[in-house]
């Protein structure tokens, strides 16, 4: 996707690169610190980038960074898909009851 965005728009994909990392070259984090924080993101179900997990898990390896500390970030940011049973299952029982009204009407 990067390398199309970047033929297609070279300006905006080194700028947004750009921008990306600012973040981690002011340093404020150690270096395993945004590894274990990138993994969190691209494994997020919201972004979902295998790609970019991949990479961030070598890297913290690389870094010194421990299975048990990957694996629980990985655990930890497994959450956010709880938020598709939050909104979900009310919404199925409200259909469901629903659904048994129509069902007991007919």
């Amino acid at each position: 996707m990067w390398d199309t965005l970047s033929r297609w728009d070279p300006e905006w994909t080194e700028q947004f690169m750009a921008m990306n990392a600012t973040p981690i070259r002011r340093g404020v984090f150690t270096p395993e610190f945004v590894e274990l924080l990138s993994i969190a993101i691209d494994a997020a179900a919201t972004h979902l980038y295998a790609p970019g997990v991949r990479r961030h898990i070598r890297a913290a390896l690389e870094l010194g960074v421990s299975r048990e500390e990957i694996l629980t970030v990985l655990q930890m940011v497994s959450v956010l898909g709880i938020h598709a049973c939050n909104l979900g299952v009310p919404i199925l029982e409200e259909e469901l009851d629903a659904f048994e009204a129509r069902r007991a009407a007919s």
